[in-house]
């Protein structure tokens, strides 16, 4: 505790000292951006190069204050959350999500995290954008399945989240809706035993990336994650999948301040 109050007033210091200046503007509405349809979601994925790990402490947390600084300066349109993959994936050792109402918010926060004395020790391994819209399968379904949708999640942190891009085959869009609503009815009966503990979100990535869905998971039971997979696998609809994963990634919600205090270490 004492180690990590030392990190987190060290940026705080640098912060005072000009290294960085927080806005004075207020945070955009996080709520709508989680809620609302139409909202833009980014992923963006980084890998921390090999000089990270060489810097004095001192100089890693003051770089680390512009990481927190550019975060700053931009809530004000864009709501981000930051996930600590290193250690749990190959893949990379951070990952942002970014929400926001316009995509060019999302590329210029994106382009200042960069910039920043932190970002220039980043290396970009995959974007990935996505859109949030209305259910397109929902409206067919029984009035009874349509209400189990509304189960609400068990109270409590959900740790671990998971980002799986997916791509449908040719022959999926080439469907009729009444055909793919039914296809989609039993993958959605699969799932209705997990939903209290993985919490899922859709974003649609067609023409706006080389994958159809972006699916987000977080949960605090890992082992009710695996068990969804593998029922989600067994059902007809996943036939017509042609891409699951290739990246997956797998890391911990954690707050900026939480971030940065394992990274200064």
């Amino acid at each position: 505790m004492i180690a990590r109050l030392y990190i987190i007033t060290l940026v705080l210091l640098c912060g005072m000292l000009g290294i960085w200046v927080a806005p004075l503007h207020a945070e955009v509405d996080r709520e709508r951006l989680l809620t609302e349809a139409g909202i833009y979601g980014t992923f963006a994925a980084f890998v921390l190069d090999d000089e990270w790990g060489r810097l004095e402490p001192s100089t890693r947390i003051a770089r680390l204050a512009t990481l927190k600084g550019v975060v700053e300066q931009h809530r004000e349109n864009v709501a981000i959350d930051v996930y600590l993959l290193r250690g749990l994936s190959d893949q990379a050792d951070l990952l942002f999500r970014i929400h926001a109402m316009e995509l060019r918010d999302t590329q210029e926060f994106l382009l200042d995290l960069q910039s920043s004395q932190f970002g220039k020790h980043l290396t970009g391994i995959k974007a990935m954008h996505g859109l949030t819209k209305k259910p397109n399968y929902v409206p067919g379904f029984p009035d009874q399945m349509k209400t189990d949708l509304k189960t609400p999640s068990e109270a409590g942190e959900k740790p671990y989240a998971i980002v799986i891009p997916i791509k449908k085959s040719a022959e999926w869009w080439e469907l009729e809706q009444e055909k793919r609503t039914a296809l989609m009815q039993e993958h959605t009966a699969v799932t209705l035993p997990f939903l209290k503990t993985v919490k899922r979100k859709l974003y649609h990535s067609g023409g706006l990336d080389d994958v159809d869905f972006i699916t987000y998971f977080e949960t605090s039971n890992l082992e009710d994650f695996h068990g969804l997979m593998l029922s989600l696998q067994r059902v007809k609809e996943f036939g017509y999948t042609r891409q699951f994963g290739n990246p997956l990634l797998l890391g911990t919600v954690q707050s900026l301040d939480q971030v940065i205090e394992v990274l200064a270490q």
